[in-house]
């Protein structure tokens, strides 16, 4: 990992345990979308901890203090379509106020290229982080091409965060867009001939929806 600037892999011990089971052939639908919620929820948490914080009055039941709330405008979490959906409830929950943008994106497997068929974001974007959200940093492909979509539109600070990586999309981030920090749960070992990742958990995608 040492060679990677551009990333963290988060290892606490509930991500680690449930990446485990995440990556399981046994583990079925219910349960694999489930896991994908829970690990991208203890991902963002670690994720933000850089978030910028400003002062802001608050009446408690006793007295008036000043407590601390988010700076800046809302944050967006953009979902790579559509696989990344499966992370976008439970980063919402832990982040009511934000706000979701959506970058359509499919792998045609034969070139391995990302093809485009929807974006869209919410407005004012120089002034909002961006958390591009996918389980799966494969070739790098996909979220190289969403990066770039979303500075040509303007935006900020943008966050990579993805259940599971392979080196090789890794450093397709970094020469690409290395102001770009990816936050991943597992660094794995290498992609096969079909551009799928090793040891890996599958198609993050079908395995979410039920359509393996």
């Amino acid at each position: 990992m040492a060679q990677f600037d551009n990333l963290t892999v988060l290892d606490h011990p509930l991500i680690q345990h449930k990446i485990t089971l995440l990556r399981d052939k046994s583990t079925n639908t219910k349960d694999f979308r489930s896991l994908v919620g829970e690990i991208a929820a203890l991902m963002a948490y670690e994720a933000t901890q850089d978030l910028s914080l400003i002062d802001s009055p608050v009446e408690t039941p006793l007295e008036s203090t000043t407590g601390k709330t988010l700076a800046g405008k809302k944050l967006v979490l953009v979902p790579i379509l559509r696989a990344g959906l499966g992370m976008v409830n439970a980063i919402a929950e832990l982040i009511p106020n934000s706000t979701v943008g959506h970058v359509g994106l499919f792998r045609d497997h034969e070139t391995l290229k990302p093809v485009d068929y929807y974006f869209r974001i919410p407005a004012e974007a120089a002034d909002r982080t961006f958390f591009v959200l996918d389980p799966m940093l494969a070739t790098g492909g996909s979220m190289v091409h969403a990066a770039s979509r979303l500075k040509e539109a303007g935006a900020g600070k943008i966050v990579s965060l993805c259940l599971v990586s392979a080196p090789e999309g890794v450093a397709a981030m970094r020469d690409s867009h290395p102001d770009v920090h990816i936050f991943t749960a597992a660094l794995d070992r290498e992609l096969n001939g079909n551009g799928y990742i090793l040891p890996g958990l599958g198609d993050a995608g079908d395995r979410i929806f039920g359509t393996a």
